[in-house]
């Protein structure tokens, strides 16, 4: 057999590593890291030195990298089902399973020792619950009961506080205040997603949509916006951050809020598509006014 001409090699190297790319989400990966490295720099109260930065972000995106890659491992089937997933590395067979969990593995962790050598014990700590949470109860939970979805927003609320303790090395109210307002973000997002995937959703036998449907999901999208707008205030009231920040808080919190309370009203696909961009829209801003107006020392 003759060997396979170099164009061809170099073709199936790049389609491999564009494969384990692909396998870590690097679009949810990146937004973590800059999460949590908001999250520190707020902790620091804006003195947080490059160095430690540079750990925390790393760190951080190494692990949710992993944590994100042996999700998709484990939900490889329904991923073939689902129209939104098939797509992935491991549905069309571009990856093999072994590996690409190998690969998962080592990048979580890589990521939760990069994070104790570098950062500390606390947060290398909260990373590991929170790749326990995410592997141990919201995956599993999906095919069985609604509480999954309230359990996954653990998980992808925890980089605040991960970045928050890579920089303080406690939890402490201001933690946790992120923490709260990373958690009651979510709910709007998810479920406005999953109302929009309900039929690839209902396909594979997820149970992320709320007993009672539309009507529920309205209620507790308009809810979970409702008691986002006070806990966005916290940083503020804990003197994190100034009166821009809050001003700008409140203006966002109020905008989501109506978005969420319209779709309550008539959750059209419309609708849900509306809480869902304005959740994406919402999170960036609120950070992005965090990192503005931090309160210096």
């Amino acid at each position: 057999m003759r060997d396979a001409p170099p164009q061809l090699e170099a073709r199936t190297r790049r389609g491999s590593a564009r494969a384990y790319y692909e396998l870590t989400k690097p679009g949810i990966a990146s937004y973590v890291m800059i999460t949590a490295g908001v999250s520190a720099f707020v902790g620091s109260r804006g003195t947080l030195g490059l160095l430690p930065a540079i750990h925390t972000v790393l760190g951080t995106g190494m692990a949710t990298a992993g944590a994100l890659a042996i999700n998709q491992y484990m939900e490889r089937e329904p991923d073939a089902v689902m129209h939104r997933t098939r797509g992935r590395p491991l549905p069309t067979g571009r990856l093999s399973p072994t590996p690409a969990l190998a690969f998962g593995a080592a990048l979580l962790m890589g990521g939760i020792a990069y994070l104790g050598i570098a950062v500390g014990t606390l947060p290398a700590a909260l990373t590991t619950v929170s790749a326990a949470i995410y592997h141990g109860a919201y995956t599993p939970l999906k095919t069985r009961s609604y509480v999954a979805t309230l359990t996954g927003a653990v998980p992808g609320a925890l980089p605040m506080l991960i970045g928050w303790t890579a920089a303080t090395g406690v939890v402490d109210r201001g933690g946790v205040a992120l923490f709260a307002i990373g958690y009651l973000w979510q709910l709007p997002h998810v479920l406005a997603l999953a109302w929009m995937l309900r039929q690839d959703y209902a396909a594979v036998g997820f149970k992320l949509i709320p007993p009672g449907g539309a009507r529920s999901i309205g209620v507790q999208m308009t809810v979970s916006a409702a008691l986002l707008l006070p806990a966005s205030w916290l940083p503020t009231l804990l003197g994190l951050t100034g009166s821009w920040y809050a001003a700008g808080a409140t203006a966002l919190g109020l905008a989501f809020l109506l978005l969420a309370a319209h779709a309550a009203r008539d959750l059209t696909e419309t609708a849900a598509r509306r809480v869902f961009l304005g959740s994406l829209v919402y999170h960036p801003v609120l950070l992005a006014l965090m990192l503005i107006d931090t309160v210096r020392p």
